[in-house]
């Protein structure tokens, strides 16, 4: 229980405290801590969350500068899970905080889900390791929230949650869709994805580094919203009880 909730009055102000206690007493996972997973990591530090786990292997790149919460010019070559701990600890310095600097490798996700969580935030953008730690999450029967993709597309009034049996218009939650179906799963994964057609054109193939072979262009404020999205679903998840 958090000693000094000061900080929070506005939160319990517009949910009340025992709303604001559910959060309080909640341990949430982020996989990820790019232009999605860091904007929902922090709005759901900021929202009182007692206890959370952070995920990430890599490092600040010039090119993240454009959308990413820790990549500044300061902070270039510098861990994204260590930089974003300082910050959720700079905003809750009782938070709880469980950082992982690692890559998601099938051989990690196992080890990573044997905690228990309340509620996981996927925002993972690469298939393989995606679709290996939304498979382990479902069969442990975890709570989880998983980011389609924000790449190449522009309108933000077009995001939308779903189970991800009805996304539609989003090339990669096709190809999460379709690999699940082969593995049995056809719904009961929450996602947060926009059908705003991509725009082809933006789209650029990678070195493959990290199980990611290409990657759309993407606007500053694009995949933020898809972070704040998928925070909002795991805070009103929380206040329900779920």
């Amino acid at each position: 229980m958090l000693k000094d909730t000061t900080w929070l009055s506005r939160t319990e102000l517009l949910i009340g405290r025992t709303q604001l206690e559910k959060l309080m007493n909640a341990h949430v996972l982020v996989v990820g801590m790019g232009g999605v997973g860091s904007f929902a990591a922090e709005f759901i530090c900021r929202s009182g969350v007692g206890e959370m786990t952070i995920v990430d292997g890599d490092v600040v790149d010039a090119s993240n500068r454009n959308r990413q919460l820790p990549a500044l010019v300061s902070t270039q070559g510098k861990s994204k899970a260590e930089i974003m701990a300082a910050r959720l600890n700079d905003i809750n310095p009782e938070l709880k905080l469980n950082v992982i600097k690692e890559f998601i490798k099938p051989e990690a996700v196992a080890e990573i889900l044997s905690v228990k969580f309340d509620y996981v935030v996927d925002a993972i953008d690469s298939v393989s390791p995606k679709l290996t730690f939304i498979k382990a999450a479902f069969e442990k029967g975890l709570p989880i929230v998983s980011s389609m993709g924000a790449g190449g597309k522009m309108n933000p009034t077009q995001i939308q949650i779903a189970d991800i049996s009805k996304s539609y218009n989003c090339p990669f939650a096709q190809q999460v869709r379709k690999q699940l179906k082969q593995a049995g799963i056809y719904k009961g994964i929450k996602v947060v994805f926009s059908p705003e057609e991509n725009n082809k054109d933006s789209l650029m193939m990678t070195d493959g580094a990290n199980f990611k072979t290409s990657a759309y262009g993407t606007m500053s404020y694009l995949p933020a919203m898809f972070g704040a999205t998928a925070a909002s679903v795991v805070i009103r998840d929380l206040m329900k009880g779920v």
